[in-house]
């Protein structure tokens, strides 16, 4: 291999595992050591403010500004005695990443020094910049203003030196510019719809919670390798490389026993979520050779976000320290499993009812039947903007691969339900059945006990799949911020829930009796929602026919799939819901359209160099090597034993010089067509045409690179390969 490949290889295979001061204490001694719990709150806060900030929490209500004061001034003394310098508003633009400022603690005291403060004022609400975050023509490049204004429940926490105030991000004229306003407004509908539902059942319940459990799929690879590819560093995935002759064929990675220095590096990683409050709790192997997952315990959903946000930025510290990148592309390489983010997500009354799970009594399992369904409804209704609201371009890899969910939304229900719905549906009596929790299996071997056998079974091939007692919404990718999934999803269930609330009114209205008029609508949305249920093989050629005959969103194309946005029936249920205005949905798919332009123009500008300036030189090298070697033979040789002798290394330097010719004419029709999309104003025609005419050349300029590197003298090829990037040592 190259001098300068090999002297990367080399030392990264000579990393040893990097060690990890593990804390003397258990974990739960340090649990949420850097956050501003309430553990913390009853500390620092006077017992009036304490109070005031929990009730206002609990309850839902604006917190009194008068309190704000007494608030922040105990905050500060608690980040200044954990070793806080600064503080900063904590927000999530529009870029699936996070976003800060930071201010000191100072202010002039008078005397030509300095103290510290920090008033109700600052915490509350501050103006950082809003005309460089994508926006969508929200704001112009001359106007600046915006405000970011905290979120009151999420809990404030220390990360390094600074204090982090968790805070929506709003337009100076009052659009949200971010993602936690938005779900901030989902959740709030979704809890006042599914609480007048659930008052049905039980007249006690006061609110209904979104909780969300996330799973993150992550690859981690060597820093001197990664520092080694260019496409790697700036796109996030492998523009080009052929398959390793060992990748995940055998499946000996998965849940196998985790390499020493990636068990240091997760352990140094779990301790500082814990130290964060961040309930990291299963690590494992994924599929992938260098795939790994982790999990927490479930939480309230606007805090289960702020969590994953927050853990993606500390996997890119932490993987540092053990000399690691950490890759949250959804497909850093071709030919292996990418990784997703699954999303559980489920709905749960202030009384402690799983309302996702089947009851203990027939009202019980009335008011499950009824929240399921209702799920059903909703994403049968809005299974295209389910669909937009997890596509990008990184996502637009891995979709429809075989390792993830199809780019078609359905609902997996599973064998003991579907025969519940359809019992349902076709019965004439008012009568809920049966619906049993997990059963006894015994196994007939003395040594292992009975198992607890779920009521359900998995189908790892289904986006949206019931699995006990929630949903998971599998398609989410690994670098999305998992709001952009949990808005639509809250809000599209909500609307369906007002819809089920005001038919029963209605229903009640006329006469009927509360059970009666329940059932009937429940019938009712199991008939309509029957498209949206496939419990089979959704990788199949078979369901994309039939999921077309049925209906359903098929549509492949990124930029296009975003246009369910703007659907009539997405911004009307949007505006009843009171999640995003029509100006606000025209804004974020502007800028959809326009990340998603930009990230294939990023890929195509690194993929035209490495071709022109990285492989066709060497292959040229490696030419005129063989070419003189071919002279060499040729003079030593008579020309009928020549022609024998040199017929595979002529035949080689035959195909090397039409691949580069292949490579040369199409990284040129690339840029050609880069140039034309470039012209393009409206930022939709562009977006279209960067996935129509750009992005279907990389596969091909591909394709010919990754012959030329299985021809070309290991010695000279300038890139580490698969095999290299895929085996941490």
């Amino acid at each position: 291999m190259s001098q300068l490949r090999f002297t990367v290889v080399k030392e990264a295979f000579g990393h040893k595992a990097v060690d990890v001061n593990m804390p003397e204490e258990r974990p739960s001694q340090y649990f949420g050591k850097y956050v501003f719990n309430r553990q913390k709150m009853y500390e620092y806060l006077p017992k009036k403010t304490f109070d005031a900030l929990v009730y206002a929490i609990d309850n839902k209500e604006p917190l009194d500004r008068n309190v704000a004061d007494s608030v922040a001034e105990g905050m500060k003394q608690w980040a200044l005695d954990n070793g806080a310098k600064h503080y900063t508003h904590w927000f999530h633009p529009l870029t699936d990443g996070t976003a800060e400022k930071h201010d000191s603690f100072i202010e002039h005291n008078g005397k030509g020094g300095v103290l510290e403060d920090f008033t109700g004022k600052l915490l509350v609400q501050q103006e950082p910049d809003a005309s460089s975050f994508p926006n969508g023509g929200i704001r112009n490049t001359f106007e600046a203003r915006g405000y970011s204004a905290w979120d009151i429940s999420s809990p404030a926490f220390i990360l390094g030196n600074t204090l982090c105030i968790p805070t929506i991000f709003i337009s100076y004229t009052g659009e949200a510019l971010d993602y936690k306003m938005p779900l901030l407004r989902a959740l709030n509908s979704v809890d006042k719809a599914a609480t007048s539902v659930a008052q049905l059942f039980d007249p006690a319940v006061k609110h209904v919670y979104s909780y969300l459990g996330w799973e993150q799929e992550y690859f981690l690879v060597d820093e001197m390798l990664y520092s080694a590819r260019p496409d790697l560093m700036l796109t996030g995935r492998t523009l080009m490389g052929h398959d390793s002759a060992k990748n995940q064929q055998l499946d000996d990675h998965y849940f196998g026993s985790i390499p020493s220095r990636v068990e240091a590096f997760m352990l140094d990683l779990e301790i500082e979520c814990h130290k964060l409050g961040i309930p990291a709790k299963t690590r494992h192997n994924e599929v992938a050779p260098n795939q790994f997952e982790l999990a927490p315990i479930y939480e309230e959903t606007n805090l289960a976000n702020d969590h994953n946000l927050l853990l993606m930025l500390l996997m890119e510290i932490v993987a540092r320290r053990h000399n690691f990148r950490v890759l949250l592309h959804e497909k850093p390489f071709k030919g292996i499993n990418g990784s997703g983010k699954h999303n559980n997500w489920s709905l749960g009354t202030d009384t402690g009812v799983q309302l996702f799970a089947p009851g203990k009594t027939s009202l019980g399992n009335l008011q499950f039947i009824t929240f399921f369904v209702n799920v059903m409804a909703a994403v049968y209704r809005h299974n295209g903007l389910l669909k937009a609201s997890i596509s990008s371009a990184t996502n637009g890899h891995r979709l429809g691969a075989n390792e993830a969910p199809p780019a078609i939304i359905s609902v997996f229900v599973g064998k003991q339900l579907s025969k519940v719905l359809d019992r349902l549906e076709t019965s004439d009596k008012d009568e809920i059945i049966d619906m049993a929790g997990k059963t006894g299996k015994t196994l007939g071997v003395y040594q292992i006990p009975n198992l607890l056998i779920d009521n359900t079974d998995r189908n790892r091939t289904s986006p949206f799949a019931f699995t006990g007692n929630r949903f998971e919404f599998r398609a989410v990718g690994s670098s999305a911020n998992c709001a952009s999934a949990l808005i639509a999803l809250n809000a599209a269930v909500a609307d369906q829930l007002n819809r089920f609330r005001a038919a029963i009114d209605k229903r009640i209205a006329a006469g009927e009796q509360l059970n009666h008029a329940v059932l009937s609508e429940v019938k009712a949305l199991i008939a309509y929602a029957k498209p949206i249920h496939f419990d089979g093989n959704g990788y199949s050629e078979e369901w994309k026919a039939e999921a077309a005959r049925r209906g359903l969103d098929c549509e492949t194309s990124v930029p296009i799939i975003f246009d369910s946005y703007l659907k009539p029936e997405s911004i009307e249920m949007f505006e009843r819901t009171g999640v995003f205005s029509k100006v606000e949905l025209e804004a974020r798919n502007e800028v959809k359209w326009e990340i998603y332009t930009k990230k294939i123009q990023i890929e195509a500008r690194v993929l035209g160099d490495l071709a022109i300036n990285h492989i066709l030189p060497v292959a040229t090298r490696y030419q005129s090597v063989l070419l003189d070697h071919v002279a060499k033979v040729k003079s030593l040789f008579p020309s009928e034993k020549f022609d024998k002798l040199a017929a595979s290394e002529m035949q080689s330097i035959e195909d090397i010089a039409e691949h580069m010719a292949v490579i040369r004419d199409k990284v040129t029709q690339m840029v050609d067509a880069r140039k034309i999309a470039n012209k393009i104003e409206n930022l939709r025609d562009k977006a279209i045409a960067y996935h129509d005419t750009v992005a279907p050349l990389f596969d091909e300029i591909r394709y010919h690179i990754d012959k030329l590197e299985l021809m070309i003298d290991d010695e000279m090829w300038p890139l580490p390969k698969y095999r290299e990037l895929l085996f941490i040592r």
